[in-house]
């Protein structure tokens, strides 16, 4: 992995007047993945995006069962493309983890490695002998993590830790949408990604620990509190008043903020309104339908004020409407799909696309990691590993 001095149109100065290539925060690092589909393999990523080299542990047969999950049926040589999204900057290691011979070569690498996290069921570790107790025997300073559903013991221990399931566990269903919608899925896997951005967390404050004490730690996570976690504004109000926050009956956007917050519909498109006191408002909108209502009333009357405007605003265009918002300072913007996004000065300059060079000649585009160092953009056009493709390089090398 490399930083790319990028064109300079597409540079902010900070980055144009950089001069020196460093080397990556966690180079040296060597990180085991014994993790499939989304939550563990994202964070391995990050790790990867930070320097770090990360060896993807898979099964000689099928490897990472992402490999043969798709998403809109997209597929780049034999592997899904959501696999190339996750697994990029990565080597693949294949192993029978119940050989006795191939496991002894596993443990090789544990005893070299930095870090070593799994995804599995709770207990499939422990059946194998690789559980942080008989690890942590092998290499005492090993930072271990581990990501569950809803973790390793209790109730619900055996449940099935996938995202839209637990998605529907946590209460987040109820956050978005209208007061009289049903349960509405993010749409996105959010508690794997989430729970993911959690591990590295756990995962770089046990690397500061090791290199200040010499001992390893073990991280656990679970999906069901990496959710509950993002929740903790309305679940705090919850337990303060013991009743779920409701969300609006019109344009409804955050359950705890009152009106105008919310997504509202133009003559030609959507324009979203954020914290914008009701006086202001109706000031810069010219919204006489405002005159019955100040700022004691954005609560007790939100969904009456919501109603006003999604009535008002539907008589002109967005572009109107921002341009009256603007002048006056208040918080908006027109709702962008990705077509749009991808037109606009603000993406261009923010150079978040790269592309991956595959073994065919062919190249994917994806997104970059998001994180500037020094004022310095991280890219890598290492692709997703073949299933297996570095076992025999590895098993040399650790021999």
């Amino acid at each position: 992995m490399n930083y790319i001095k990028l064109p300079s149109d597409l540079l902010p100065m900070s980055l144009e007047s950089t001069k020196k290539l460093q080397r990556l925060p966690l180079e040296g690092v060597m990180v085991l993945e014994f993790c499939q589909y989304l939550s563990g393999p994202s964070a391995g990523l990050r790790l990867a995006d930070l320097g770090a080299r990360v060896i993807k542990i898979e099964n000689p047969g099928k490897g990472d069962l992402c490999r043969i999950l798709p998403i809109k049926n997209q597929w780049i040589e034999e592997s899904s493309l959501l696999f190339h999204t996750i697994n990029r900057n990565k080597e693949s290691y294949t192993a029978n983890l119940k050989s006795a011979t191939e496991l002894a070569d596993i443990k090789k690498l544990i005893k070299k490695a930095d870090v070593m996290m799994h995804n599995f069921r709770p207990g499939v570790m422990e059946k194998l002998g690789l559980d942080y107790g008989s690890v942590s025997a092998v290499n005492p300073g090993l930072v271990f993590a581990e990501i569950s559903g809803y973790g390793a013991e209790g109730p619900w221990a055996r449940k099935p830790g996938q995202d839209l399931l637990l998605q529907a566990m946590s209460g987040l269903m109820y956050a978005s949408g209208n007061q009289l919608d049903g349960p509405m899925p993010f749409g996105l896997a959010i508690g794997d990604m989430l729970c993911g951005a959690q591990a590295v967390q756990g995962i770089l404050a046990a690397l500061v620990h090791r290199k200040r004490t010499g001992k390893g730690s073990k991280i656990s996570l679970s999906l069901l509190e990496s959710l509950l976690d993002m929740q903790f504004e309305v679940l705090t109000t919850y337990f303060a008043s013991g009743k779920r926050p409701l969300r609006s009956a019109v344009n409804g956007a955050h359950a705890l903020l009152g009106a105008p917050y919310g997504i509202y519909c133009t003559k030609d498109s959507h324009l979203a309104i954020a914290m914008i006191p009701i006086l202001s408002l109706r000031e810069a909108l010219g919204c006489a339908g405002l005159d019955p209502y100040d700022q004691s009333m954005v609560f007790s009357h939100r969904d009456e004020i919501k109603q006003v405007l999604a009535d008002f605003l539907k008589t002109e265009t967005t572009s109107y409407w921002l341009e009256k918002l603007r002048k006056s300072g208040l918080w908006a913007m027109d709702v962008k799909d990705w077509k749009r996004l991808k037109e606009s000065d603000g993406y261009r300059h923010a150079a978040l696309e790269q592309s991956l060079k595959l073994t065919n000649g062919q190249s994917i585009k994806t997104n970059r990691c998001p994180i500037r160092i020094d004022g310095k953009v991280l890219f890598s056009e290492k692709p997703a590993p073949g299933l297996g493709e570095h076992t025999a390089l590895i098993k040399e090398e650790f021999k």
